[in-house]
C-alpha cells in the first residue's frame, strides 16, 4: 500500500481513494442479485369469490336505513332532506331499537370521501353497528 506524503510541503495527500468503495459496492450488488429471486418465493392464497347475482333476502327485522350524501354535501334520509343534527337524534333514536336497522350509506360520485368519513363518524358515534356502502356492481 502505497503512501505518498503530498508535495513539497509535507501536507497530507486530499485524494481519496475509491477502488475499495467500489470493490465494496460490486460485492453488494452480487449479493442483492444473487438474493432477490430467493425473496419472490410468492404463497398461493384462494381468495374467496363474490357472488353479486345473488341478493340477500330481507329477514323479519326492519326496513335498512339509506343515507345519501350528494357532492355538495346534502344529506338525506331515504330520500328525504335532513340537517347533521336531525341525522345524529335519528340515528341515535335508530341505534335504540331491537333488533338494530342496517344503514346504508350512498355517496355520490363525487362526493369527498371525507364527507362519507365524517357521516360514518357521526353513525358510529350514536351506536349504529351495521353500515354499509351501497355501490353499483360494474358489468363485465
Amino acid at each position: 500500500m502505497g503512501m505518498s506524503s503530498g508535495d513539497a510541503s509535507g501536507g497530507a495527500m486530499a485524494d481519496i481513494n475509491v477502488t475499495p468503495l467500489v470493490d465494496v459496492m460490486l460485492v453488494l450488488l452480487i449479493i442483492f442479485m444473487v438474493t432477490t429471486p430467493l425473496m419472490n418465493h410468492k404463497t398461493q392464497v384462494e381468495l374467496p369469490r363474490a357472488d353479486l347475482d345473488t341478493k340477500e333476502k330481507p329477514g323479519p327485522g326492519p326496513s335498512p336505513i339509506t343515507v345519501s350524501v350528494t357532492a355538495n354535501g346534502d344529506l338525506f334520509w331515504n330520500d328525504q332532506p335532513i340537517s347533521k343534527e336531525l341525522l345524529e337524534s335519528q340515528l341515535s333514536s335508530a341505534a335504540q331499537l331491537q333488533p338494530q336497522p342496517k344503514l346504508n350509506l350512498r355517496g355520490d360520485r363525487t362526493t369527498k370521501l371525507s364527507v362519507i368519513n365524517e357521516v360514518t363518524r357521526i353513525a358510529q358515534s350514536q351506536g349504529m353497528l351495521d353500515i354499509g356502502y351501497v355501490a353499483i356492481a360494474e358489468k363485465h
